[in-house]
């Protein structure tokens, strides 16, 4: 089989390494990762100039392309004619941080893969829960063995259309994991504030910054089930209607 592999960490982030190395058991990886970090793009398709792309050179010697635009748009030129193989399956990360409830919608990591399921390809997003402050060299080897073993089973049993999983896997060691848990998207709690500042010449500029997001720890949740040290695998659909709303809403008069 044919797996693509990118993030929105950048080319040369070891998460992505570590997620192809453990994929390459399955089969052919082949790697086409932004030049840059795109970490929170959200999904981005690029139509007003040209996407460059890059031959890259990864630390096991291994090689990747490097495009210089977002992980959605990654996938897209992937399954559009840059690699002479058809993908068969399309797997995103290694993220070092949760994606967690809305943080989807944000997520390069997450949207990557909701590119591939556009293309009616399974999809698959990856994210590792490190600590906040963790200083030195993340250590990602669990979160590549649940990638693959997770790659393994979508491979196995199929997806529904319009569905891709996102997994977030706790900070770790495989044998300190209690397990996997089917989960639905918490409620993320954001604590963004708005920074002014001025230029050299008296002009503002802003920046978004805050607190890093928390969230509720509610039972049968992607947030419950990481604070209890449970793996999360979430099923998500690119359908955003609200069916349960339609009935109602017929009602009103417009």
């Amino acid at each position: 089989m044919h797996i693509l592999v990118t993030n929105d960490d950048g080319v040369y982030a070891p998460g992505l390494l570590a997620l192809a190395v453990e994929l390459r058991k399955m089969g052919k990886v082949s790697i086409v990762a932004p030049d840059h970090n795109w970490s929170s793009s959200g999904h981005v398709k690029t139509l007003r100039r040209p996407l460059r792309v890059k031959d890259a050179i990864l630390e096991d010697g291994s090689h990747a392309y490097a495009c210089d635009g977002a992980p959605s748009d990654c996938v897209a030129i992937a399954v559009l004619g840059l690699l002479p193989e058809p993908i068969e399956m399309v797997v995103s990360g290694i993220n070092p941080n949760a994606n967690l409830g809305y943080d989807v919608t944000y997520s390069g990591t997450v949207t990557a893969a909701m590119e591939a399921v556009i293309w009616n390809l399974p999809g698959i997003a990856v994210s590792l829960d490190a600590p906040e402050f963790h200083t030195g060299r993340l250590v990602y080897d669990a979160a590549a063995q649940v990638g693959r073993r997770i790659a393994e089973r979508v491979w196995e049993k199929g997806l529904p259309n319009n569905t891709l999983l996102n997994v977030n896997v706790p900070y770790s060691e495989m044998g300190e994991i209690k397990g996997f848990r089917v989960t639905r998207q918490g409620l993320r709690v954001y604590h963004d504030r708005l920074i002014r500042r001025e230029d050299p010449r008296g002009q503002p500029y802003y920046w978004i910054g805050g607190d890093a997001p928390s969230g509720i720890p509610e039972e049968g949740t992607d947030i419950g089930a990481l604070s209890q040290g449970f793996i999360s695998i979430t099923p998500i659909t690119l359908d955003l209607t609200m069916h349960s709303f339609m009935e109602e809403l017929a009602k009103w008069e417009f």
